[in-house]
């Protein structure tokens, strides 16, 4: 009785703060796909702008960068609005998931006012991370270099209010207005720039322009393209663009292995299609949770460096962590050096070692996230029967319970979380070894989201031209 009264207090309350929360309306009439991609257009120019304006009294950039393992995850831009970009939305997104999968929060997703209520939660937690984020990040990382400490409340005032409008522009999408998710358009513009900065920019360095394009020109014109093969600093070459091509195809094929189980309604004779079992079933969640991991112990590192080991003569902390004083983004020894990425393949090659104890850490933690995501994502053979039977449809062959149907399950989804673990860990790790352009983490991403958005605009297009089809599919 105290457990259903907890909970009856909780949704009481949810839906009391709710009702003091801006929404985004969803649209009255079905939007066509040219308005839904004028939409995604207008947030994604809001978002790039916010981008590319700086905080407003930051008189310096900060000694460590803390998001730098993570930015492309949460598409950030360091000292400007979008510090801490989607960082926030992510955490509280994953946060709920979690809840829901692990059953701490019992909802029935058939019900619209359990579906409601699961958005406005995450809404609320959404909004209590971006507050407790920006007030932390403000004062830890930008209350020293500010014009005056009396700037502080506006620099935190900027930060959240930028991530609140952030949430609201991916609210905007998600409704009905654009395609797909914000976060998943922001990522993947944000990679998108770091491959085609790479590939294009002029902007110069230390041996001619940055983008590979650019100076493959500048070499040939020199007389010697050679040196566009490789390139030091970590600047981009021909052997990265190469890698970089490799890992989309090896991705892209990899994105279409699964296994068809073939599934029958039971409501509407005659109805058959398919139930796919994707190799890579776990999708990139577990890159991103390992990702999000070693940014957190990066983190630790150089706060614990940073405050009792300045001049790496601790022995202890040097067992942890070591960093150069001139440039301290980067471990140089300790634990954390060794399961971080060495950034190029010039590093790789002087420290063999570390590349290869990288690689297995980064594949084993990746598969061991999967595993786990599995369970509590709601994705277990379990959670996939209980889904099928409550969409009304049946494996032929075999009895229309849970316990028969899980048993089938049973047979590929165990074996498919390991083996995609094994390779998405393997095509992270490696590519972040030989340091592809955007980012081996960010390429899985933004592989992963065009995947996704060609069937979304595959569905929109059965929708427009066969809407029969659509109504039985129940999307009308």
């Amino acid at each position: 009785m105290t457990t259903v009264h907890n909970e009856s207090i909780v949704r009481t309350v949810i839906k009391k703060v709710s009702a003091y929360i801006p929404q985004v309306e969803k649209p009255k009439k079905k939007i066509g796909l040219s308005e839904k991609f004028i939409w995604c257009g207008i947030a994604l120019f809001a978002y790039l702008v916010m981008g590319q304006i700086p905080l407003y009294g930051v008189t310096d950039s900060p000694q460590f960068d803390f998001l730098a393992f993570a930015r492309v995850i949460f598409a950030a831009q360091q000292g400007t609005l979008l510090e801490l970009g989607i960082g926030p939305i992510v955490t509280a997104g994953l946060l709920m998931q979690l809840l829901k999968g692990s059953e701490l929060i019992k909802l029935n997703f058939k019900d619209p006012d359990d579906r409601s209520l699961f958005t406005s939660a995450t809404k609320i937690v959404t909004i209590i991370v971006i507050i407790a984020e920006g007030a932390l990040y403000g004062v830890s990382v930008y209350g020293g270099l500010l014009a005056h400490p009396s700037l502080i409340p506006i620099l935190i005032g900027q930060l959240i209010g930028a991530s609140i409008v952030v949430m609201y522009l991916d609210e905007l999408i998600q409704k009905g207005w654009g395609l797909g998710s914000g976060i998943s358009l922001f990522i993947m513009a944000g990679v998108a720039q770091g491959i085609l900065w790479s590939i294009f920019s002029p902007v110069p360095a230390q041996d001619g322009p940055v983008g590979v394009i650019p100076f493959i020109i500048h070499s040939a014109i020199n007389g010697d393209i050679s040196d566009a093969l490789f390139r030091s600093g970590q600047l981009p070459s021909i052997f990265g663009l190469i890698v970089t091509s490799l890992v989309l195809l090896a991705l892209v094929y990899t994105q279409g292995i699964h296994v068809d189980i073939p599934i029958v309604s039971t409501k509407y004779r005659g109805f058959t299609a398919v139930y796919p079992i994707k190799l890579l079933y776990t999708s990139n969640i577990p890159v991103i949770l390992a990702s999000a991991l070693l940014a957190n112990a990066v983190f630790m590192g150089q706060m614990l460096w940073a405050n009792y080991n300045p001049d790496n003569s601790n022995p202890l902390f040097n067992g942890i962590a070591q960093f150069d004083p001139q440039s301290s983004q980067q471990p140089t020894g300790g634990v954390l050096y060794y399961t971080t990425s060495p950034n190029s393949f010039e590093n790789a090659l002087n420290d063999p070692v570390r590349t290869i104890l990288y690689i297995i850490f980064m594949t084993a933690i990746v598969t061991v996230f999967g595993r786990l995501w599995v369970e509590l994502g709601g994705l277990s053979a379990k959670a996939a029967a209980k889904n099928l039977l409550d969409a009304d449809v049946q494996v032929p062959g075999f009895r229309r319970t849970q316990s028969s149907v899980q048993t089938l399950l049973n047979k590929y989804i165990p074996a498919v979380t390991i083996a995609g673990g094994i390779i998405i860990g393997l095509l992270a790790s490696v590519s972040n070894v030989l340091n592809v352009f955007g980012t081996g983490i960010g390429i899985l991403l933004m592989v992963d989201i065009l995947v996704n958005y060609y069937n979304l605009l595959v569905r929109e297009q059965v929708d427009i031209h066969m809407p029969k089809l659509a109504a039985l599919l129940g999307r009308t």
